[in-house]
């Protein structure tokens, strides 16, 4: 394996003894630094910008059909089920709990509440997922290249057939063997990783929807068979798979613009470039990072489109198994609370980072906790 995509352990940390998994001097510092698609219907006076929100979803159409299908009709009862050692097992789960401790703090708060094997499997989601991240944002994103990401879809092609290379993939290889997860978004998230390694500039919405679900939606398609649909909810599984990829989407798009300044030292550009244009705004001015009534024009339509995607996402939210519905509303509401703060910023984000303070956090708590005992909506059918 390459070592330049195994920025968090240079050294394999297992051992194979009579075919069960153990581990040995694992301990120490986190790994880490380094169903269809639906379309709503366009509502009287929805901007351009929303229409083309709309346009997007249909690049992913097919391949989240197929993401839905095989994840709520095919069951893991074929998977072969590792033989980990008990408390290496134990062990692996409990670094991926401190990674998401560390660098989702709200988002793990609201894992509290679920039963203990779907806290355990989401935090081998999200350790993938952030070493996945980390390939291409990390200290070796300087290394990364197609070869380095072959290797490491070659890393997660082995995790799912039962042959994990360290701790975190094991504990993604015992989550696996427990919930009917599909290789499918993992290996789209890695092209996502592809996209930043070739392109910093997206032509338009349709370019930029296909990152953001690559790199954001994907999470969504993964969570869904961890956290469950509602037994007493009245809609379609792929309802609720649609708002799970709209809340990814809208997460994704939300980073972006809180991140346009930090982007544009690096040279990157996350912004639709024929939009850009039809404020008079060019890579240039983006670069410059100066803020004109221009720019506050265009980041009030960038910031409605997050917003409108928030709002579908808000559609299935309810419809989540009760036990995992707070740290979606957590992440629903925060990250609204990120434009929020852009918004307060005077729309800029070029010279200035938006955030959300400890005390605002707080308080979205207890009103995402509230919204997670709602009960599911006849509404949507």
């Amino acid at each position: 394996m390459c070592p330049t995509i195994l920025p968090y352990s240079p050294n394999s940390c297992l051992r194979a003894g009579n075919g069960r998994f153990s581990s040995e001097n694992c301990r120490g510092k986190l790994p880490i630094r380094a169903e269809v698609l639906t379309v709503a219907p366009k509502k009287k006076g929805q901007s351009k910008i929303h229409e083309l929100s709309v346009q997007g979803i249909a690049h992913t159409h097919q391949r989240v059909r197929e993401v839905v299908w095989r994840q709520t009709h095919v069951t893991n009862d074929c998977y072969r089920k590792p033989s980990f050692d008990p408390m290496f097992l134990e062990e692996a789960y409990e670094l991926c709990r401190k990674i998401c401790a560390e660098y989702a703090k709200t988002f793990y708060l609201g894992t509290k509440l679920m039963t203990a094997e779907r806290q355990k499997a989401i935090w081998a989601i999200y350790g993938k997922c952030r070493r996945t991240d980390e390939l291409v944002d990390g200290p070796n994103a300087d290394y990364m290249n197609n070869t380095a990401l072959d290797r490491w879809e070659e890393r997660l092609e082995d995790i799912f057939n039962c042959r994990p290379y360290d701790l975190l993939d094991s504990a993604l290889t015992d989550t696996i063997s427990n919930f009917p997860l599909d290789i499918k978004p993992f290996k789209d998230m890695i092209e996502g990783m592809r996209m930043d390694t070739r392109k910093s500039r997206y032509a338009n919405f349709q370019e930029l929807y296909m990152y953001c679900y690559c790199v954001a939606g994907t999470v969504g398609l993964m969570s869904v068979p961890i956290m469950g649909i509602a037994p007493e909810s009245p809609v379609s599984a792929q309802t609720v798979y649609n708002s799970a990829l709209h809340l990814g989407i809208g997460n994704q798009l939300t980073n972006i613009l809180r991140d346009v300044g930090e982007d544009a030292l690096r040279g990157r550009v996350y912004l639709p470039q024929d939009e850009l244009a039809q404020y008079g705004i060019c890579a240039e001015d983006v670069f410059s990072r100066k803020v004109t009534d221009q720019w506050r024009e265009f980041m009030k339509e960038q910031i409605r489109r997050a917003k409108f995607y928030f709002n579908l996402a808000e559609e299935g939210a309810s419809h989540l198994n009760k036990a995992s519905r707070w740290p979606v509303w957590s992440s629903l509401i925060l990250y609204r609370k990120i434009l929020d703060a852009i918004e307060e910023n005077d729309y800029d984000n070029l010279t200035k980072r938006a955030y959300v303070g400890r005390a605002k956090k707080l308080v979205t708590l207890p009103v995402s906790y509230v919204k997670a005992l709602s009960l599911p909506s006849l509404a949507i059918q």
